[in-house]
C-alpha cells in the first residue's frame, strides 16, 4: 500500500495598481495587446527596476493570515531561464530569503504547513496560432494580407502558423506559496486551494479567479511505502503544472495516484518530470523532464536593495488584516444562532454576509427602539434566522430568475444592481415577524421590491396584502365557509376523524381572503368552530 505525499505550489497575481518593478498599469482586463508596457517590463538594456511597496505589503499580509513568520531581512534574486515571453531572459524572484515562511492553514482539523510565501514578477503570455484564418476567426484574411506589409511573409505564416507575444502581463506582481508535502488526498488539496482563495479575497490582495489565470496551481506528488514521517524517504515526484480549476487540482491528483501506483506495482520506476492535465481526457500527460533548482543559477538581484522590516512595520500591516472566513463562521454561529449551512454560504459569499449583517443590525435597532431596552438574545436570533432564510432562499432565487446570472454578483463590484437595501429588507422581515403579512404574501412583496425598489410597506398597502388578524372578522369568514355546500363533504370527513380533510377548507378560505389570513391561526380557529 502506497501513501501519497503531496505538496502545492500556488501562484497568485496581486491586484496592485501598477506592475511589480515599473509604473505600468496592472490591468488584467486590458484587451489591447502590448498596451501596458514600458522599457522596464519589456527588458530593455539600461533600465532599472523599482520595488512596488504595495505588493510587498500584500504578500506580508497574506503570510500573517497564514500564521507565517516574517523575517526581518529579505531580498530579491535573479532566476535565470529562457522562455519566449520572459523579456529579460531572467525573472526577478526570491530564493533563500522569502518574505514569509513557516506558516500553516488548518483544513478539516489538520494543519497543512506552508513552507514559504514569496514575491516575483509574472511573465508575458503567448498565443500559438495554427493559421491566420484561425486567429481572425473568419475575417477576409487573404484581402487583409494583400493590403498589408510583408505580404509574402504573411502568406508563409498562413500555411505554417506562428506565435504572438503579449507583454501586458509581464512584470505583474506574482505571489508564490509553497506548502510542505503534508497533503494526502485530492479532496484535501482542493479544500486548501479553495480556503486560500477565500482568504485572499477577504484580505483584498487578489480576486484569485482561476478561470482568468489570477490563481494558478501546481501539484508535486509522489508515492511512498514509508513516507518521511514514518522514517522512510520520499518517492520520485511528478509535477502537474498550470491547473486552472479546483476540480482539475482534485482530479489530476486522483489520476496521478492511480498512474504511479500501477507503475510501481509493475516494478517500473517513476520518472521525475513535468506533466500537464488534459481535462477532456481526464488524465495527466508528460511534457518534459523537470529541472532541479540549481539549473536556474539563482544569484542576488544586483539592481534592487535588500528589504529590512522592524517589529513596528509588521504590526502596522497586521492591524490591516480584517476578520477572516473561519473567524466569521464562528462569530455568525455564536452571535446569530445560524446553521452551519447558512454560515458557510455567508462566509464564502462575503458580500452576501455583509448584506445579512446590515439587515440584522437594522432589526436589532428596530426592536430596541420599540421596546426601549436591549433586545433579548433569543428574540434577536429568531429574527436573524428568518432574515437568513429569506435572503438565501427567496431573495437570491428571485434575483437569479430575473437576471439569468448568479445572484451574488449583484451584491458587489462593477455589476452591482441590487435594488433592495438592507433597510428595506429588514422592514420586510419585521412585517413577517409581526404576522402583518403571510409567507406567501412576503414572496410577492419581495418580488416587487426587487423589480421596483419600492419599500415593503408601500407595496403591502398598494396590493392590499395586510394579514387579517381580527378574530371576529376571521370567525365571520369561517362561518361562511362552514355554510358553503362546496365544503360540506370535507367538514363531514373531518368530523368523522379525517384530520387531513380540514386542509381543503383552509385552502378555500385562504383563496377567498387572497392569502391575507394567517393559515396556522385560521386552522386552529376552524377546528375550534367545528368541535364546539
Amino acid at each position: 500500500m502506497y501513501k501519497p505525499v503531496i505538496g502545492l505550489e500556488i501562484h497568485v497575481e496581486l491586484n496592485t495598481k501598477s506592475k511589480m518593478f515599473c509604473g505600468c498599469a496592472n490591468d488584467p482586463d486590458e484587451k489591447r495587446p502590448n498596451f501596458n508596457v514600458c522599457p522596464i517590463c519589456m527588458g530593455h538594456p539600461g533600465t532599472l527596476p523599482v520595488i512596488n511597496q504595495e505588493a510587498v505589503v500584500k504578500v506580508i499580509k497574506t503570510g500573517l493570515a497564514l500564521n507565517c513568520n516574517i523575517p526581518e531581512n529579505s531580498k530579491f534574486d535573479r532566476k535565470n531561464y529562457f522562455y519566449p515571453d520572459l523579456p529579460k531572459g531572467y525573472q526577478i524572484s526570491q530564493y533563500d530569503q522569502p518574505l514569509c515562511k513557516e506558516g500553516y492553514l488548518v483544513i478539516d482539523g489538520r494543519q497543512i504547513r506552508v513552507r514559504r510565501v514569496h514575491l516575483e514578477e509574472d511573465t508575458g503570455s503567448s498565443m500559438h496560432i495554427e493559421t491566420v484564418t484561425g486567429f481572425y476567426e473568419g475575417e477576409k484574411t487573404e484581402e487583409m494580407i494583400e493590403k498589408g506589409p510583408g505580404k509574402d511573409e504573411w502568406k508563409k505564416h498562413l500555411k505554417e502558423g506562428y506565435s504572438l507575444i503579449n507583454l501586458n502581463r509581464a512584470g505583474v506582481p506574482l505571489m508564490e506559496l509553497v506548502t510542505e508535502p503534508d497533503i494526502e488526498t485530492g479532496v484535501e488539496a482542493r479544500r486548501f486551494a479553495e480556503d486560500l482563495q477565500l482568504i485572499l479575497r477577504y484580505l483584498g490582495v487578489s480576486q484569485a479567479n482561476m478561470e482568468k489565470g489570477e490563481m494558478r496551481c501546481e501539484v508535486n506528488i509522489s508515492l511512498s511505502k514509508n513516507p518521511p514521517a514514518g522514517g522512510g524517504v520520499l518517492g520520485t515526484k511528478a509535477e502537474i503544472k498550470n491547473l486552472n480549476s479546483f476540480r482539475a487540482v482534485e482530479k489530476s491528483i486522483e489520476y496521478e495516484i492511480k498512474r504511479q501506483t500501477e507503475l510501481l506495482d509493475k516494478g517500473e520506476k517513476i520518472i521525475q518530470e513535468t506533466r500537464g492535465w488534459d481535462d477532456i481526457k481526464g488524465k495527466t500527460v508528460s511534457q518534459r523532464e523537470k529541472e532541479e533548482a540549481h539549473d536556474y543559477r539563482y544569484f542576488p538581484e544586483p539592481d534592487l536593495p535588500s528589504l529590512h522590516f522592524t517589529k513596528e512595520d509588521i504590526l502596522k500591516i497586521k492591524e490591516q488584516i480584517v476578520e477572516l472566513p473561519e473567524e466569521r463562521k464562528q462569530r455568525f454561529i455564536k452571535e446569530y444562532g445560524l446553521s452551519r449551512d447558512n454560515v458557510g454560504i455567508f462566509s464564502i459569499r462575503k458580500e452576501l454576509g455583509d448584506f445579512f449583517e446590515k439587515t440584522a443590525y437594522e432589526l436589532k435597532a428596530w426592536v430596541e427602539s420599540e421596546k426601549g431596552k436591549k433586545i433579548d438574545e433569543g428574540e434577536f436570533q429568531k429574527l436573524a434566522k428568518i432574515a437568513a432564510n429569506y435572503l438565501i432562499t427567496d431573495l437570491l432565487g428571485i434575483i437569479k430568475d430575473l437576471s439569468g446570472k448568479e445572484a451574488e454578483v449583484l451584491f458587489a463590484g462593477k455589476e452591482m444592481n441590487l435594488k433592495v437595501s438592507p433597510e428595506n429588507f429588514a422592514e420586510l422581515i419585521k412585517a413577517i415577524y409581526l404576522n402583518q403579512i403571510s409567507s406567501k404574501a412576503a414572496k410577492t412583496v419581495l418580488l416587487e421590491m426587487v423589480k421596483t425598489a419600492k419599500d415593503p410597506s408601500q407595496i403591502i398597502d398598494e396590493m392590499g396584502l395586510t394579514q387579517v388578524t381580527d378574530e371576529e372578522e376571521i370567525y365571520a369568514i369561517i362561518k361562511e365557509a362552514i355554510d358553503d355546500p362546496k365544503n360540506k363533504k370535507a367538514i363531514d370527513d373531518f368530523k368523522s376523524g379525517k384530520e387531513g380533510a380540514l386542509q381543503f377548507v383552509v385552502g378555500q378560505i385562504m383563496a377567498k381572503t387572497k392569502g391575507k389570513a394567517n393559515p396556522q391561526s385560521l386552522k386552529e380557529l376552524l377546528k375550534k368552530a367545528l368541535t364546539n
